[in-house]
């Protein structure tokens, strides 16, 4: 299966919308088995991701300075919203992999804000892929892994991680 193949099956973010996912009394999660291959495969992926630049602010001295001085002129910093993406990916990981805890299989809980994750980075890895000016050729194994991860996790119904009661 190639990356067109995989990244053809993704839904296009024009006519995608998230459910919703309001449970009362708790934390909605939907429980997935995750592998340790499986893990290490979205953290050598992750790593490639984040190491790409589409802005071109790391290799451009002159789009670097122009933002330097936005930074200073208006006070404020300049965050790009893939450094968002990083960051939410990155925590991510990290919940699945304290979930994993070393063990070679484990269940994995994957929030509404996972899910929303994986998704972003599943459809800005095809944007970065398809991007004629952005070099970014991931190893597909890895991202036919993200895709499974996130097709078990739409596949799985949510559950009460920890119900309240009505008394709280």
């Amino acid at each position: 299966m190639s990356l067109d193949t995989v990244f053809g099956k993704v839904p296009d973010p024009s006519s995608y919308s998230f459910p919703d996912y309001a449970l009362p009394q708790g934390d909605p999660v939907r429980p997935v088995a995750v592998t340790e291959a499986e893990l290490a495969a979205l953290l050598s992926l992750y790593e490639r991701f984040a190491a790409v630049d589409p802005t071109g602010v790391g290799s451009n001295p002159f789009v670097r300075a122009t933002s330097e001085l936005l930074e200073q002129t208006f006070g404020t910093t300049l965050e790009r919203p893939d450094e968002r993406l990083n960051d939410d990916i990155a925590a991510m990981l990290n919940d699945f992999s304290d979930d994993l805890g070393g063990r070679s299989l484990g269940v994995v809980d994957a929030t509404p804000a996972h899910l929303r994750t994986l998704y972003f980075f599943l459809t800005s890895a095809k944007a970065y892929h398809v991007a004629p000016y952005i070099d970014f050729s991931p190893d597909e194994a890895a991202v036919r892994t993200l895709y499974e991860v996130y097709e078990r996790v739409m596949e799985q119904d949510f559950y009460l991680k920890r119900p309240r009661s009505v008394m709280e």
